[in-house]
């Protein structure tokens, strides 16, 4: 698990650098995001690409496959080996679709560091500074959402700031408990500034956390990312069903060898399940995360749907030529 953890932070990290690139050039965190989740899907293009042929190819094979399930269903042995050397034949791996799958897992909890720790990860604000402020807002119960204590303290600079303005500088003895209080008037102005990122955005502040805000705009992005990922499932359904009736007709031989009940491809309906699965699942995580998160995947849901239609139209441009 540490492993694990110590390789999505080294990612955060890494996108942390370009987010925040980006951001001393724009000056808004949600314009930030918009165009780092931008400069992701082009880099992931190459990878769609392939993706996408494979998905074409395995689709074309789907005829051979169930020919073979058939004639060997009752010999597993002589069905392990058929199969793969329908792969081999046709230069597929049957484990070719796990990397992408992997790469975008990894991309999923890397940014959801990134969003949860802007301080650490994009502003490099060291830990000792993080602590300090957490402590300081803890100490004056300026919030009690423990789950975001980054988020908590940009949030909350001008309440802080506030406070620092307001303690009055006296020799007089405090009690006891005021002096384990961390002294505001250490706090110097270059350290407040390091830890501001402008998280307003189209009115909404990306720092607020829908479940844990009284202001009904949290939700407004966490709702268009439930829209635009049915519009995105639709897409690739509609996809799918068209490359479908585009395959060639195989002969009638073939086409007896399978039964109705053939027609149901497992594989095909794992991931139609997942591709329902995860938006309720993103939505779940969307609703009790920072909106920077949420935003993050509105953004790639809408990249998705354009980057899926335009793939579509090169992939059958090229096989007609």
């Amino acid at each position: 698990i540490e492993r694990g953890s110590s390789m999505l932070a080294f990612f955060a990290n890494l996108f942390g650098y370009v987010l925040n690139f980006i951001y001393e050039i724009v000056k808004n965190y949600g314009l930030a995001i918009i165009i780092f989740s931008i400069l992701v899907k082009l880099l992931m293009i190459p990878m769609s690409i392939k993706q996408q042929k494979t998905m074409k190819k395995s689709q074309k094979i789907q005829s051979k496959m169930k020919e073979i399930q058939f004639k060997y269903k009752n010999n597993p042995e002589m069905l392990n080996k058929a199969t793969q050397e329908l792969y081999k034949s046709e230069n597929m791996s049957p484990f070719s679709g796990c990397f992408s799958a992997i790469i975008q897992i990894i991309l999923l909890f890397a940014v959801f560091y990134l969003v949860r720790s802007p301080l650490t990860y994009m502003k490099k604000v060291d830990t000792s500074v993080t602590n300090k402020y957490t402590k300081i807002i803890r100490e004056n119960d300026l919030s009690t959402n423990s789950a975001y204590p980054e988020i908590e303290i940009i949030r909350e600079l001008d309440n802080i700031k506030e406070l620092k303005n307001k303690q009055t500088e006296t020799n007089t003895e405090e009690s006891e408990n005021q002096q384990e209080k961390t002294d505001l008037s250490e706090i110097n102005d270059e350290e407040l500034n390091s830890l501001y990122i402008n998280m307003d955005f189209l009115g909404l502040n990306l720092a607020q956390v829908p479940t844990r805000s009284s202001d009904w705009k949290a939700y407004i992005i966490p709702i268009l990312y439930v829209l635009v990922s049915i519009i995105s499932l639709r897409v690739v359904n509609n996809t799918n069903k068209k490359n479908k009736k585009d395959k060639p007709e195989e002969n009638k031989d073939e086409k007896s060898l399978a039964k109705p009940e053939d027609d149901f491809d497992p594989m095909e309906q794992m991931n139609k399940n997942m591709n329902m699965m995860f938006p309720v699942m993103y939505l779940a995580v969307a609703l009790i995360a920072p909106l920077g998160l949420a935003l993050y995947w509105l953004m790639n849901s809408l990249l998705m749907i354009v980057e899926r239609l335009i793939l579509n139209k090169l992939l059958k441009d090229e096989e007609e030529n």
